[in-house]
């Protein structure tokens, strides 16, 4: 049964950062495009940071707008594990984040952290 398993999310002041984690089980990864996204309350949910698998050698990181220069994307394979390190964090950064593990049709979802980002 392939699960994807959230955490690091928490409540951060402005300017802060926070390390989320995604833990996958269940099958081996290295395939699949595996990114974060978020949803805040009242929005649609909307992609953040996702790391494409490219070329079946190299990894590709595409970044919303929102976040360019202030979250990397990572992972370690070894690990079936991608991060997210959100540095900078504004309020407007406050919602649901979930990881996704996607390759063709077959698409994976976590059940999410709350990030709360103070003012």
């Amino acid at each position: 049964q392939v699960q994807l398993v959230e955490s690091g999310g928490g409540l951060v002041q402005a300017g802060g950062s926070l390390r989320l984690s995604c833990a996958a089980s269940g099958r081996t990864f290295i395939s699949y495009d595996m990114g974060w996204y978020r949803q805040a309350p009242g929005k649609e949910r909307e992609s953040v940071a996702v790391l494409s698998w490219s070329h079946g050698s190299v990894y590709y990181a595409d970044y919303a707008d929102s976040v360019k220069g202030r979250f990397t994307i990572s992972r370690d394979n070894a690990k079936n594990t991608v991060y997210l390190q959100m540095n900078s964090l504004k309020p407007e950064d406050t919602a649901i984040y979930y990881c996704n593990a996607r390759a063709g049709s077959v698409n994976y979802w976590g059940q999410g952290t709350q990030v709360t980002v103070s003012s």
